[in-house]
């Protein structure tokens, strides 16, 4: 058993030749299609509903930076999937890519995470657009629900105060749209993104016309400075808040089966994207933080608040249906991406089979449509939102860590030379100051990087938690830092004594191996400063997930059954049987 579990930690997916880039889904989306993607996943939630948040209660008008700072932390990660989205466009996303990088078992907790991570994603977005909706009404929604079918729960508990049968039938809707096809998809989203970028430059072009610079300049009353009444510890912490506005670039490499010349496709997009979702983000920003005082900002609807108290009701309705065309924007891009990463899972063989069935018309996944949207909009009707939204973050923070890891490992591995499979070049060979440099080459290739790396997040980790703990203020926490300090520099001496291959791809992450490092960092600490209930959901999925591996995954998987064929050939050409020795004769 110890034996079998081994072999799954360390097996990991290999692509013959292009054989990564056949697929049972239709290639029909080009840049811009893919660029809105993107830009629906992330344009929404994080103008409409966060803006306010943050700029009331952490950063107040240095938003901006903490914009600026999030943005920044997103690219680290962007650029390792921008990396692997140019190798290998495949629907697992981050998933795939740790199968390459780490193995079979790694992939399946990584990959275990991402349905998860967006059904309390879609399911928050649709509970916010009922929200908005309602609130139009009157709250009529809300209240005739609780009239016909009474409560469910208290206020702030597991399960919400009452059913949101409209999120429930959201949901549905747009998984009906998906269904259709990509094609249709994509045309859909396309309209959405554009309305709603109208919609964002009427507000960005209106507000300024009423923006005061004293809102930025000076002091307050209780001595605090106007543009940073927080201070750089508010921007900070407004930037770990307004990082999740930026989750959404991932969907390219979700959708890498479905896009047209993929290998130079999702990079420029995924750049693309981040590049016009930050800039928007900054302009919509200074224009709130312009117009009122940030100790003024609804914290709810910011904007539809701001221009209401100017007067401006036509700008606040237009508003209103800007946020509504958002919300739905996040709900669409959502909705597709969650099917097609069960997809890739189910087509590896470690979920089950019937998940990878393609529509021959349509060429989705329309089984996996089906099941996880009745899921995704189950968890919308019953569950209160803000108890597991928390886990959305920690889930994505633990794919973007992975990836970021992958890269390293992949880069300081040998690859084929002009892509020969038969020759490799001498990628992860080590540099003859490494100490035990013969015990480390002895071991299979890969052992000793996919060690240093593991090596690495167990001593970012450390360093984390010295801060987030506060022990970094006695004398024992600060020892206990600057010995972590000194691991961590011999950790990136060893990986620089690895050399790196060759490989020539249309993008590749700059600055190996300290980019992906960085990042790495980045993910570790705002996961560490997550709360324990966090974690211990997580770990309780992971639970959910390794027992579905252990009793299906692990032996159907179809990675296992193509390294078995392989290894009976190589058998049986180096002991041919009887017959043929018979025959031979």
């Amino acid at each position: 058993m110890v034996t079998r579990v081994w072999k799954a930690m360390t097996r990991k997916k290999r692509f013959e030749g292009d054989s990564h880039l056949d697929t049972n889904l239709r290639r029909c989306l080009g840049l811009m299609d893919i660029t809105f993607l993107a830009l629906g996943q992330m344009m929404g939630a994080g103008i409409y509903v966060l803006t306010g948040t943050v700029v009331r209660n952490q950063a107040g008008p240095s938003i901006v930076f903490s914009f600026v700072l999030a943005g920044i932390a997103a690219l680290l990660s962007a650029f390792s999937y921008a990396e692997f989205g140019a190798r290998f466009p495949r629907a697992g996303s981050a998933y795939t890519y740790t199968y390459i990088g780490f193995g079979e078992l790694w992939a399946f907790i990584v990959g275990w995470t991402i349905p998860l991570e967006y059904m309390i994603g879609n399911a928050a977005v649709a509970r916010s657009w009922s929200a908005y909706f309602d609130n139009l009404l009157d709250n009529w929604v809300k209240n005739s629900t609780i009239s016909v079918v009474g409560e469910l729960g208290e206020p702030g508990g597991f399960f919400s105060t009452y059913p949101d049968v409209l999120s429930f039938v959201l949901i549905c809707l747009c998984a009906c749209v998906i269904a259709i096809g990509s094609r249709v998809s994509a045309n859909v989203n396309t309209s959405f993104v554009v309305l709603n970028i109208v919609v964002i430059l009427i507000v960005i072009i209106t507000g300024m016309c009423y923006a005061d610079i004293t809102n930025w300049t000076g002091v307050s009353e209780d001595g605090r400075s106007n543009f940073f009444p927080y201070g750089v510890t508010g921007t900070l912490t407004g930037a770990a808040t307004c990082f999740f506005s930026y989750i959404g670039f991932e969907v390219l490499a979700t959708a890498g089966e479905e896009v047209k010349s993929p290998h130079r496709t999702i990079p420029v997009a995924t750049f693309l994207s981040i590049g016009v979702i930050m800039t928007l983000y900054i302009l919509v920003s200074s224009t709130l933080t312009l117009m009122v005082p940030y100790h003024q900002v609804h914290t709810t609807a910011p904007f539809a608040e701001a221009f209401d108290a100017r007067g401006c009701t036509v700008v606040k309705y237009i508003i209103s249906i800007g946020a509504l065309i958002g919300l739905t924007n996040n709900l669409v891009t959502g909705v597709f991406a969650l099917p097609r990463s069960v997809y890739a899972m189910a087509d590896d063989g470690l979920l089950f089979g019937w998940l990878a069935q393609v529509n021959a018309y349509t060429k989705v996944p329309l089984n996996a449509i089906v099941v996880f949207t009745l899921i995704n909009a189950l968890i919308a009707l019953i569950f209160d939102i803000e108890a597991l939204v928390e886990f959305l973050s920690i889930g994505t923070l633990f794919a973007y860590s992975f990836v970021s890891a992958s890269v390293l490992v992949l880069r300081f591995q040998s690859a084929p030379i002009d892509g020969d499979e038969k020759r490799m070049d001498n990628g992860g060979e080590l540099s003859a100051w490494v100490p035990g440099r013969n015990f480390w080459e002895s071991l299979p290739s890969g052992t000793s990087i996919s060690v240093a790396v593991a090596g690495l997040i167990a001593a970012f980790f450390w360093l984390s938690f010295s801060f987030r703990t506060g022990i970094y203020q006695e004398w024992y926490g600060q020892v206990s830092i600057g010995v972590n300090t000194v691991v961590i520099g011999m950790i990136m001496a060893f990986i620089l004594g690895h050399q790196q291959n060759s490989l020539k791809t249309n993008f590749k992450v700059p600055c190996v191996p300290f980019l992906p490092c960085l990042s790495l960092l980045v993910n570790v600490f705002m996961m560490s400063y997550l709360t324990a209930a966090t974690w211990i959901r997580l770990f309780v999925w992971m639970g959910v997930g390794l027992l579905i591996y252990f009793a299906y995954g692990i032996r159907h998987s179809k990675e296992a059954k193509r390294l078995t064929t392989i290894a009976d050939i190589r058998m049986s050409s180096t002991f041919p049987n009887k017959n043929n020795r018979i025959r031979k004769t």
